[in-house]
């Protein structure tokens, strides 16, 4: 039997719709009311399919979740590429994470369920860490530079995130504002709360 993560390319594009599938079925209709049974029946496979590629529906979740914040950080980092300025690399952080939350109001869904279950509470405080790291170096690089003021780089890099989960749940999520107009009042008062 080969190891579960030796997949083929036709068991990468299988388990990539399984969690494709199963985010969305968790996103309408909660993570505990949906069953691996509901989830293997819409995809037309059988469980043992679902149990070739995860151990329970556990394992499942947390992988979707580890997917989706990998997701945003590499369109994160794809907007920022190569940008010399550390303002300018905030601002296309905020706007592709904007982006991000639009074509993925479903995985938001899943993040807000995640946080409140211990279960998946490490998972979810990991990624943190990680976006809190990343946006770190951009708000020192903006210290040094002169173009941030002097300040806590990590109470500063909080506040960024802070803003952007904010509006995004809120006026994305919630509201369903228009998304440029959301990224564009989390740029300005980042943006302003930084010089």
């Amino acid at each position: 039997m080969a190891d579960k993560r030796e997949l083929t390319a036709r068991g990468r594009e299988r388990r990539r719709q399984l969690m494709a599938y199963a985010a969305t079925r968790f996103a309408e209709g909660g993570f505990h009311p949906t069953s691996v049974a509901e989830i293997v029946s819409g995809l037309g496979v059988g469980k043992g399919v679902f149990y070739w590629y995860f151990d329970s529906k556990d394992q499942l979740f947390l992988e979707i979740l580890r997917d989706a914040q990998q997701d945003l950080r590499r369109k994160q980092q794809h907007a920022i590429a190569d940008e010399p300025d550390p303002l300018r690399r905030i601002e296309l952080g905020i706007r592709a994470s904007m982006q991000w939350f639009v074509e993925n109001r479903h995985l938001m869904n899943l993040f807000q369920f995640a946080s409140t279950e211990e279960r998946f509470a490490p998972l979810l405080r990991r990624g943190q860490e990680v976006a809190l790291a990343d946006a770190v170096k951009h708000v020192k690089d903006g210290i040094v530079a002169g173009e941030i003021r002097d300040g806590e780089p990590e109470v500063l890099a909080h506040a960024i995130l802070g803003v952007i989960s904010h509006l995004a749940r809120e006026l994305i999520r919630e509201r369903g504002d228009n998304p440029e107009d959301v990224a564009d009042a989390a740029v300005a008062f980042c943006l302003g709360g930084l010089r």
